[in-house]
């Protein structure tokens, strides 16, 4: 009986560290990324959209968070961890309406400001492939994927007809995790500032036929240049890191 509690218990512990393991995917502690509400019509949120209406702005961020999750579907298949694909299938399906809504909304703001239907149509396409492209990163690949997960997982459970609130709360989120970050909790910076190392004279004048320094016509040589200490930051507390 004790070696089957003892065998329970074991189980139960390697479930745990395993979630713990899942749910952080690249960092133990990624960098804070929320931020504010947003209306839609916010300079680096969307693509300017003069002349729009609320609800056309609000079309407009809703079909962009859309695009954005799409773009992480397909660039974050490299970690099936997070699910990106089925959660953006899953979007599709649940909120198909609310999608729909929003489409017609920014074809119709288009449609409206320009000149002719097929003006109003390239302008929309033309909107498509801006808002592809907007949220296309390398740099910042892993707090992308790992924030998109979040908000396609969340955006499972919110009921159909709130995707608009969702898309609001946590558009600007998705916004600041294109910008680079690493681990928060054990954060290292390890070399020398490179403005401080410098190279020797390497011009004819300064060396012999058997490459060796001339100190007569040079002065004493540089190099190699003295080896300053390995500067290691200090990992903040996790409250402190949380509000950088």
């Amino acid at each position: 009986m004790r070696n089957v509690r003892s065998a329970a218990i074991s189980a139960a512990l390697v479930m745990a560290t395993t979630a713990n393991s899942a749910s952080a995917q690249f960092f133990l502690q990624p960098h804070d990324m929320s931020g504010q509400p947003v209306r839609g019509d916010e300079a680096d949120i969307g693509l300017n959209m003069p002349g729009a209406t609320a609800a056309e702005q609000r079309a407009a961020m809703i079909w962009t968070m859309r695009s954005a999750l799409n773009v992480a579907a397909l660039q974050c298949q490299f970690e099936p961890t997070l699910l990106v694909v089925s959660n953006y299938n899953a979007l599709l399906t649940d909120h198909k309406d609310e999608l729909k809504t929003a489409m017609d909304g920014v074809s119709k703001y288009y449609t409206r400001m320009a000149k002719t239907k097929k003006a109003g149509q390239d302008a929309f396409d033309q909107f498509n492939t801006r808002s592809y492209s907007a949220y296309a990163t390398v740099n910042a690949q892993y707090n992308f994927c790992q924030t998109a997960n979040s908000i396609g997982r969340e955006a499972i459970f919110t009921p159909r007809g709130q995707l608009g609130a969702l898309v609001e709360g946590r558009m600007r989120e998705l916004r600041n995790s294109l910008t680079p970050w690493g681990e928060q909790r054990f954060p290292r910076y390890i070399g020398r500032d490179t403005a401080q190392v410098k190279l020797p004279r390497l011009d004819a004048i300064c060396w012999d036929k058997k490459a060796n320094w001339v100190e007569k016509k040079c002065g004493p040589i540089n190099w190699p240049p003295a080896m300053a200490p390995a500067a290691v930051a200090v990992a903040a507390p996790a409250n402190a890191v949380a509000s950088q």
